[in-house]
């Protein structure tokens, strides 16, 4: 943080403390953007996030008279936040997590929009990027472990806080936050990929993402069902949250909700990004209407220019929070 940025913390904070609630907001505004994603990397929940996020504000606003004054900001904060989802996991029902890699049923994409403040690494020590780090594949991963071992690793690998101020964040140990970065980093490693998305879509370069696209679009909205399969690795993996099944190579995705007799040939496709990934907006014809309405988010993991994995959340409420329109037109 610039001098002079932390100087105008210093008088809002002071503002604050004298009871002032605008100057409440334009202190924590800045780190408004960041706490969301932090938020969403404990729950993979856009909703359940949002929900934490004015929880948090609303503990640090009652908590604020026993700042202590030169304390940094922005560690208090995600201490906080880090809590507040904690609680929100300790309230869940306990579901089993899948033992292949399709999403938990409570995880979902989250908009690029919000990701605006959010390229680059919090820290030099950050071992993911920021965007890499709201990947379906990194969310799910975290899923699998243990609550604080997740908030562990997300605030050292994510967010680069050292060792001393997430055990300060967790009221532990740091021999304790060592201890569960270990464990913590084995179940990752064997959970995700080889390679990042953020590395597959920036070796693609534009131009090929533009052709997946079409190629993409114009195999569904033609009902090609031997376009579609060309466009899948041979092991290929489909889902769609929250429904259960889950289908893995070119026989079974053949034969899944995707195209058992073909795809609707009223489908339409809106391309998006999600979670730093390909996605689209798909639509379905509703002929009372005339018009097409909201069916599912594709989430498409690629490598190379074929397509390893459809995460088609059926979450038609998703889409206003992607800047996706609730109706398309017919014709």
């Amino acid at each position: 943080m610039s001098a002079t940025s932390a100087t105008t913390e210093r008088s809002l904070l002071d503002a604050v403390l004298g009871g002032d609630e605008d100057a409440f907001g334009r202190l924590v505004e800045p780190y408004q953007g960041e706490l969301h994603a932090h938020c969403y990397r404990m729950l993979g929940s856009g909703h359940d996030a949002e929900d934490a996020l004015q929880d948090m504000l609303l503990r640090a606003w009652r908590s604020l008279a026993g700042f202590e004054p030169g304390r940094p900001l922005r560690p208090w904060l995600y201490k906080i936040a880090t809590n507040a989802c904690l609680d929100v996991i300790a309230r869940r029902p306990r579901h089993q997590l899948p033992d292949d890699d399709r999403p938990p049923v409570w995880v979902e994409p989250y908009p690029d929009d919000l990701l605006r403040i959010e390229d680059g690494r919090f820290a030099p020590e950050a071992r993911y990027e920021r965007r890499e780090a709201v990947e379906l594949a990194f969310i799910v991963a975290l899923q699998h472990l243990p609550d604080r071992q997740r908030a562990v690793l997300i605030l050292r690998e994510v967010l680069g806080f050292s060792a001393s101020e997430v055990a300060d964040c967790l009221d532990t140990t740091t021999a304790s936050v060592n201890s569960a970065l270990q464990r913590a980093r084995k179940v990752i490693a064997g959970r995700l990929p080889q390679r990042s998305q953020q590395a597959t879509l920036r070796s693609l370069g534009d131009r090929r993402i533009r052709l997946v696209v079409e190629r993409f679009t114009d195999a569904f909205e033609s009902g090609d069902v031997e376009a579609i399969l060309a466009l899948l690795s041979p092991d290929a993996t489909f889902a769609m949250p929250p429904h259960e099944g889950w289908y893995r190579g070119h026989d079974a995705v053949a034969d899944s909700w995707l195209i058992p007799t073909g795809p609707s040939p009223d489908l339409r496709y809106v391309p998006v990004r999600a979670s730093g990934q390909l996605a689209f907006g798909a639509y379905l014809l509703d002929a009372e209407r005339d018009a097409y309405l909201p069916l599912a988010l594709d989430v498409v993991t690629l490598e190379g220019t074929l397509i390893t994995a459809i995460t088609a959340f059926r979450l038609p409420d998703l889409f206003p929070r992607f800047g996706l329109p609730t109706v398309l037109p017919f014709g």
